[in-house]
């Protein structure tokens, strides 16, 4: 299953509707609203009673889709890859995972390793299972834990999952800077070739007992394999492109770069052996995923966290015969952001920008009145989806903060900022002009995907034209997704000052690797000594306290959405259509063996 328990990782935006929404969001405020929770509930388990085939699940194949309009760039190296479709293309191999969790991702024994925390020592003992091997049969040593942490601080690094919050590890910093050659802070006691790995910290954080934290990272590298390959080059290796090996039950058989993945059964797996003699996933369009899936092409989309089908979807495969729905609260949300400022190579830092375009926090603000989210999820989400209220989703319970208000629609309120802050009509004009009374046009960038993406889009626009706002899609249409995250992942960029997008998270609720001072996935480079501060003390020692640590979450999310630098668009529940004869499938977060346990009982799709 591809939990993302190691990082965050950007996503497509999966939208509602394969009809047009023009005319959708007409009144002055929302008349009504989709509420705060999934309208559906499911089971994230199919308790399938049917015999299994032996025959049809030693020598068969499993089928399955994954949904994305761009072809997945093919990096399976978790430290390096930073979207979700190759997690989810290479998830059948484990995407190295060293730790078992529970159903709420707290790490427990069992896993690759196990993990020991001292917090009078302020230390992490990993230590390796014994049988934990590579599927090409090297074992997993010391080595390879600790060099997952090279790759990541290495100053050379193409990585997006590096944050100030590994600085916390001792030694780490001047590793990162190049003043040093080793992170000092880490030590293999029995050698690179034992078993255990001693982390030091300068503190200690109570996120670290979760799998995703942004101060342990959960998942190792294949030293002897990619030892000989800069870490500048590593992730456009062969060894990681092309023949990549693995700690999970499958191995990979073969690669069309960008289109499919095939899998056979890894023999050096540690845990319980994988039943499906083979198993392929292949990239498939939005706009196609339906019919595919009525045709009985594929037994289900790839298993995630975040989710693959939207609610269109859900309407039209909700009811199919031969398959069952499953489903669980996403560990995922969309949302819009604003461009801010910029991100200093040289220090390692996002810097916000007083003079961008976007700075003025009411025009952002009014921007976001304006639309009407609520009854475009409401018409199209089918229960699947719903507004979102505040940037920590609901499946986060105890830190989800469900009295927020969020930003629903009120063209009145919009229009009253607008005035007040000084972009007023001049001369006639149809638009408003900033301030100084300088023409103003802000572009709006977000992906291409299903048949209503461009009608979704523009009836945001149309309604930010309903204020005064000469707001225009950049360059005209949506879009492709790698084009679009390459763009806005610049360290400046001046040609897209507000966009949508999607976030498949982390396990673990810290922010410092979204919107951190030092994180790569700021993009929006929103930046202030609050927010700094927030993340900050949601991992200090006061953390430890949960009422504490609670209550920094919900004041974040409050300051957050006062400051629409950052504002979120959808909530959904990821659910995905199975068909009949596959047994044993369990999503859930608490079962680290989803691709073992399953079997199937038919040698065709029912």
């Amino acid at each position: 299953m591809v939990k993302t328990k190691n990082k965050v990782i950007l996503s497509a935006v999966t939208l509602l509707a394969a009809v047009t929404l023009a005319g959708c969001s007409n009144g002055n405020s929302s008349s009504s609203s989709s509420g705060t929770t999934a309208q559906i509930k499911l089971k994230s388990s199919f308790k399938n009673s049917a015999a299994t085939d032996k025959n049809a699940t030693k020598n068969g194949t499993l089928k399955l889709a994954e949904v994305a309009d761009s072809p997945f760039q093919g990096i399976s190296d978790p430290v390096l890859a930073s979207n979700a479709a190759d997690s989810h293309v290479f998830s059948p191999g484990g995407l190295n995972n060293l730790f078992n969790v529970d159903k709420n991702y707290k790490i427990i024994d069992g896993g690759l390793a196990n993990q020991k925390l001292d917090r009078k020592a302020k230390t992490a003992t990993i230590t390796i299972r014994s049988n934990g091997k590579w599927s090409n049969g090297d074992p997993v040593t010391a080595k390879d834990v600790e060099y997952a942490y090279e790759v990541l601080g290495n100053k050379e690094s193409t990585t997006s999952q590096y944050s100030s919050d590994f600085e916390n590890i001792e030694g780490m910093a001047a590793y990162h800077k190049g003043t040093a050659s080793t992170i000092s802070g880490i030590e293999m006691p029995d050698g690179e070739k034992g078993k255990k790995v001693v982390i030091h910290f300068k503190h200690m954080s109570p996120s670290m007992k979760f799998s995703g934290n942004s101060f342990i990272w959960g998942a190792a590298e294949p030293y002897e394999y990619i030892k000989n390959v800069p870490i500048a080059k590593l992730a456009s290796s062969e060894q990681i492109r092309k023949n990549p090996i693995f700690t999970g039950p499958y191995k990979l058989d073969k690669i069309v770069t960008g289109e499919s993945t095939s899998w056979v059964p890894n023999k050096f797996y540690y845990g319980k052996k994988a039943q499906i003699g083979h198993i392929t996933i292949n990239v498939v369009s939005s706009n196609n995923i339906v019919k595919a899936i009525q045709s009985k092409k594929y037994d289900s989309v790839v298993p995630s966290a975040s989710g693959e089908v939207g609610g269109t979807s859900y309407k039209k495969l909700k009811n199919l015969k031969g398959y069952t729905k499953v489903g669980q609260p996403a560990l995922s949300y969309s949302y819009f952001a604003f461009n801010l400022g910029h991100f200093d190579t040289k220090t390692g830092k996002n810097v916000a920008d007083s003079n961008k375009k976007m700075a003025n926090k009411s025009l952002r603000q009014a921007m976001m009145y304006a639309l009407n989210v609520d009854d475009v999820a409401k018409k199209f989400g089918n229960g699947v989806a719903w507004r979102g209220n505040t940037l920590i989703p609901p499946v986060f319970t105890k830190y989800y903060d469900k009295s927020a208000k969020g930003y629903s629609l009120n063209l009145k309120k919009a229009n009253k900022l607008l005035d007040d802050a000084g972009y007023k009509k001049r001369n006639g004009s149809k638009w408003r002009s900033d301030p100084k009374g300088k023409k103003l046009t802000i572009y709006f960038g977000g992906m291409s995907g299903n048949s209503i993406t461009e009608a979704t889009y523009q009836d945001y626009l149309q309604q930010w034209h309903k204020v005064g706002l000469n707001v225009k899609l950049y360059g005209g249409k949506p879009m492709e997704m790698n084009s679009f995250y390459d763009l806005l992942q610049k360290p400046s960029q001046n040609k897209i000052d507000l966009w949508t997008a999607a976030w498949s998270l982390s396990s673990e609720p810290s922010q410092s690797q979204l919107y951190g001072e030092t994180a790569p996935f700021n993009m929006g480079h929103f930046v202030t000594k609050k927010n700094t501060e927030l993340i900050n003390k949601m991992n200090d020692s006061s953390a430890w306290n949960d009422k504490t640590r609670t209550k920094t979450f919900k004041q974040w999310q409050e300051y957050m959405n006062d400051q629409a630098g950052v504002v979120p668009e959808e909530f959904n529940y990821v659910w995905q259509p199975v068909n009949n004869r596959v047994k044993g499938f369990d999503f859930s977060p608490a079962n680290n063996e989803l691709f073992s346990d399953l079997t199937l009982t038919s040698s065709k799709l029912k």
